[in-house]
């Protein structure tokens, strides 16, 4: 449950609860004539006084320091004053952004170390061997050998080896973006994360694309082998970006992960097909169970901004959003592109978002949760 901390003297200016115990008054902020009960009460302070002397910037710098310091600690509940907590978050976002070099160079040093997205985020010529077994994420009993065919399909290399990528946007596909007029500056980053084919448009979440996620699962269409069209229809949209698949995660996702790129390979082959490497996959999940996480199986969400933490410079975060409301009461569809309603998180704090939220906190990247400018 989230509280609000006891013990402060607190003021309203504008409506926004200020602590005023740490803010040195000067005898001549206090509008005296309006003071009748002054000596049974605190005194009266003259917003044009206070802002006149420029104590409210004091006072808005340590409402800010107070929820940076509240959301870099907060924890996962399971149950929330909705209302009030996303008056605080948009509070929060109302703060001038503070990025911190040394935490985002300390989490890119701990994610390279012990997971490597720069060298295995996916399966490439160069780091998987012809008979190479492969071990799946979760079937961990299951195996697959790779063959040359398979192998001969594969990458030779990644997009951005022996460089670091500037500013990326990881778009997720929350229905918080709806009407948001985010897409030219998602458009604007160097390299731009989509999830499961999500729908584009240059409104609201842009259109430029270098990485998309496919779930086996998507991949219905009857007859690839004799009728490809319908599926080369509906990733071309994407142009030359990368069609990334958890090929290895379980048994059931290999066979369809595996049609998808011979069907795709001769005929877009500027489109690469793309595996992802169990073996990352299994390092980044122990990376954030030995931080405390407890999801069974992080979302690819979440996997790929722990990707971008490592690889990017500069990283936003766009569409990741738990909740039924936005941060003003209006309610958001499930996703931007769809009317489903609401998300089963309605009530409560999930895990990977309250990570977001330290990790925005910290300044290690930018949570975008209101419209753009």
């Amino acid at each position: 449950m989230l509280s609000t901390q006891q013990g402060f003297n607190l003021a309203y200016i504008n409506d926004v609860e200020l602590k005023t115990d740490l803010i040195p008054i000067n005898p001549s902020q206090i509008q005296r004539e309006s003071v009748s009960t002054y000596q049974s009460g605190p005194p009266v302070i003259s917003i044009r006084s206070i802002i006149r002397d420029g104590t409210a910037d004091r006072l808005q710098q340590v409402r800010c320091t107070k929820l940076r310091h509240k959301f870099a600690i907060i924890k996962p509940a399971k149950s929330i004053q909705l209302q009030r907590f996303t008056q605080e978050l948009s509070d929060f976002m109302s703060c001038p952004y503070q990025s911190n070099t040394t935490e985002r160079e300390l989490n890119r040093m701990r994610l390279q170390y012990l997971c490597n997205a720069t060298g295995s985020l996916f399966l490439t010529k160069q780091n998987t061997a012809i008979n190479q077994t492969i071990p799946y994420e979760k079937s961990t009993a299951k195996t697959y050998k790779m063959n040359a065919a398979i192998h001969g399909m594969l990458p030779e290399d990644f997009p951005w080896s022996g460089r670091r990528l500037g500013r990326c946007a990881v778009v997720g596909s929350g229905g918080i973006l709806k009407n948001s007029s985010c897409g030219r500056e998602i458009d604007s980053a160097d390299y731009v994360i989509r999830f499961n084919l999500a729908s584009i448009n240059d409104s609201d979440v842009g259109l430029k694309t270098d990485l998309i996620t496919i779930n086996p699962s998507q991949i219905r269409f009857k007859n690839l082998d004799k009728n490809p069209e319908p599926l080369v229809e509906r990733v071309s949209v994407y142009g030359n970006a990368f069609l990334i698949m958890p090929a290895f995660a379980y048994t059931f996702c290999t066979g369809q992960s595996i049609k998808t790129l011979r069907v795709l390979h001769p005929i877009r082959p500027q489109q690469p097909v793309v595996f992802f490497s169990p073996t990352y996959l299994r390092a980044l999940d122990r990376f954030w169970k030995g931080r405390g996480l407890k999801e069974v199986r992080l979302s690819t969400g979440f996997m790929l901004i722990s990707t971008a933490l490592e690889l990017c410079e500069d990283v936003h975060v766009y569409g990741f959003w738990p909740f039924g409301t936005d941060l003003h009461n209006n309610s958001v569809p499930y996703h931007y592109y769809d009317e489903l309603s609401p998300h089963r998180y309605m009530h409560s704090m999930p895990e990977e978002f309250v990570r977001l939220l330290q990790l925005h906190s910290k300044g290690a990247l930018t949570l975008h949760l209101q419209p753009c400018s």
